[in-house]
C-alpha cells in the first residue's frame, strides 16, 4: 500500500463521515493511520471501523437532550473499532496473527458473528439481522433470485427469534448450526447472483487485500483466504449481513 495515498483515502472518508468539516491527520494520527498501512489492514476495513464507531456516536447524539453542535469525529477515535474491525477480518478470511498484535478487546457494535462479541444474546443479534435484512428488501436493487433469497431467510428467522431467547445447550447449539447453514445458503446464492464482471473485480481486490500476507501463509491456506475475502467482498457489495452467530 503506497501511504502517502492510504492517509489520503482515510482523511477523505473521514471528511465524509463528519458532514464535510475536514479533520487533518497529522502528527500522532498521521503516523498512527501510516501504522495500519505498514500492518496490511485493508482500506475497505478502516472504513467499517469508522463507520462502527459513527454508529455509535450519531445514536448517542440522537439520544442527548443537551443538542448543541456535534464536534467533528477525530480519527484517533475509531482507533479500537478499526483494530477490531481487522481482528475480524483476519478471523473470517483465515490470516494468522502475525504482523497484528496488540489487537484491542473488541467493540461492542461490531458487524461480525456475535458469538464472538460476549454480552451480545441470541436473540439480539437475529433481531438485528432481520432488521438489516429488511431495510435491504426495502432499498431494493438485489436480483430477483438473490431477492428471494432474502426473503425466504426472513421468513425462517421468525421461527428462530421465537425461541432463541430460551434456548440452551443442545438447542441452542442446534440454533447456532442452522444459522451457520442459513448463512452458507446466503453466500451461495449471493454468488449465483454476482456477475463474471463483479466476481473478477472483487478477485483482485481480494489479492490486493492479502498481498502482505501471503509471503507468510502456504498456498492452499491462500487460496481459502482469498475465497473468504472474495465472499466477504461479495457480501459488502450486497449490504447483506452476517447471519452465522
Amino acid at each position: 500500500m503506497d501511504p502517502d495515498q492510504y492517509c489520503r483515502d482515510v482523511e477523505a472518508y473521514l471528511c465524509r463521515r463528519n458532514a464535510g468539516h475536514l479533520v487533518r491527520l497529522v502528527g500522532p494520527a498521521f503516523e498512527m493511520v501510516v501504522g495500519w498501512a505498514g500492518r496490511g489492514i485493508p482500506i475497505r476495513v478502516v472504513y467499517a471501523g469508522v463507520d462502527r464507531y459513527f454508529e455509535r456516536h450519531d445514536a448517542k447524539a440522537a439520544a442527548s437532550t443537551t443538542g448543541g453542535r456535534r464536534r467533528p469525529v477525530r480519527i484517533e477515535f475509531c482507533e479500537a473499532d478499526v483494530l477490531d474491525a481487522f481482528d475480524a477480518w483476519r478471523r473470517a478470511v483465515g490470516v494468522g496473527a502475525a504482523g497484528a498484535a496488540a489487537v484491542p478487546q473488541p467493540a461492542p457494535d461490531r458487524d461480525e458473528p456475535a458469538s464472538l462479541r460476549p454480552g451480545h444474546s441470541l436473540r439480539a443479534h437475529l433481531d438485528r439481522v432481520a432488521t438489516r435484512l429488511t431495510d435491504r428488501l426495502v432499498a431494493g436493487g438485489l436480483p430477483s433470485g438473490l431477492e428471494q433469497q432474502v426473503e425466504g431467510l426472513l421468513r425462517d428467522l421468525e421461527g428462530e427469534r421465537a425461541t432463541a431467547r430460551t434456548a440452551r445447550g443442545g438447542a441452542r447449539q442446534q440454533l447456532m448450526a442452522r444459522l451457520q447453514r442459513m448463512d452458507e445458503a446466503l453466500l451461495a446464492a449471493v454468488r449465483e447472483a454476482s456477475e463474471a464482471a463483479l466476481v473478477t473485480r472483487v478477485g483482485e481486490e481480494a489479492e490486493r487485500e492479502l498481498e502482505g500476507f501471503r509471503p507468510r501463509m502456504a498456498e492452499a491456506d491462500y487460496l481459502r483466504a482469498r475465497d473468504a475475502a472474495v465472499a466477504a467482498l461479495l457480501r459488502d457489495h450486497w449490504r447483506l449481513p452476517i447471519l452465522a452467530y
